[in-house]
């Protein structure tokens, strides 16, 4: 309980004193987090809508390892990215060793199967007949994913705040990839990690208060954005 109360203490102390540095690392942390979901979304949405509607040979396979995506082990991310990032691999010559720039692509990596995977899953949740009766209508493959990414726009922004929070937490990736400079790629969760090698326990407990706090607020946004999303219109499908 010391340890709790303790860390409130630094907490505020470490938002409310100026030039604590502390804001840096939020920012550092939205940033990431937000860089890496938006990736995720522009690279991943696509595919899943794809799996989604589709209907081609191996579908069946590429749903698996969509799903099995979800579980992909963000430090195995981080020590492949690595070795990849070093200057006499393979992608060396992006000089992503150890930058901010490394950590979007280690953070997007792990976002993209995740917006795939719930797209997918949300998509074939649909009622039964309504891309059928679509297709029926005529309607142009874009014009069923756009009907699709509509009904289902639900699980698609579950799909948004799955790969945000996990953006928001991710420490693994982050500390291989990128080092976990201070000041530069450091985030909460790397910074609460950094605290407790230090000893630093309270000061770790105060860095993990900040980074819920921001979780929560980021996710209620989401979330209320959500449910505002259920009283939304149904949409039409236009044949092409």
């Amino acid at each position: 309980m010391s340890f709790f109360l303790e860390g409130l203490r630094q907490a505020w102390q470490e938002i409310t004193t100026p030039g604590s540095g502390i804001w840096q690392v939020v920012r550092v942390t939205l940033q990431v987090a937000g860089v890496s979901t938006l990736a995720g979304l522009v690279i991943g949405l696509p595919i899943g809508v794809a799996l989604g509607i589709g209907r081609f040979r191996g579908r069946g396979a590429l749903l698996v390892l969509a799903n099995a995506g979800l579980g992909l082990p963000p430090v195995l991310v981080g020590v492949v990215l690595t070795l990849l990032f070093f200057p006499e691999a393979p992608l060396g010559f992006l000089r992503l060793g150890f930058s901010l720039k490394g950590v979007y692509v280690a953070q997007t990596v792990l976002a993209v199967p995740v917006v795939v995977a719930l797209t997918a899953s949300a998509i074939r949740d649909l009622p039964v007949g309504l891309l059928d009766q679509g297709r029926a209508f005529g309607a142009s493959r874009l014009a069923l994913g756009v009907l699709a990414v509509r009904e289902a726009r639900i699980g698609i922004l579950a799909a948004t705040i799955a790969a945000i929070g996990g953006g928001l937490s991710e420490v693994g990736a982050v500390v291989l990839v990128g080092g976990n400079v201070v000041g530069y790629d450091q985030t909460l969760a790397s910074a609460a990690l950094q605290r407790v090698g230090a000893g630093d326990y309270a000061g770790a407990m105060a860095v993990g208060i900040l980074l819920l706090a921001l979780i929560l607020l980021v996710v209620a946004a989401l979330t209320w954005l959500q449910y505002a999303g259920r009283r939304g219109p149904r949409a039409t499908v236009r044949a092409s």
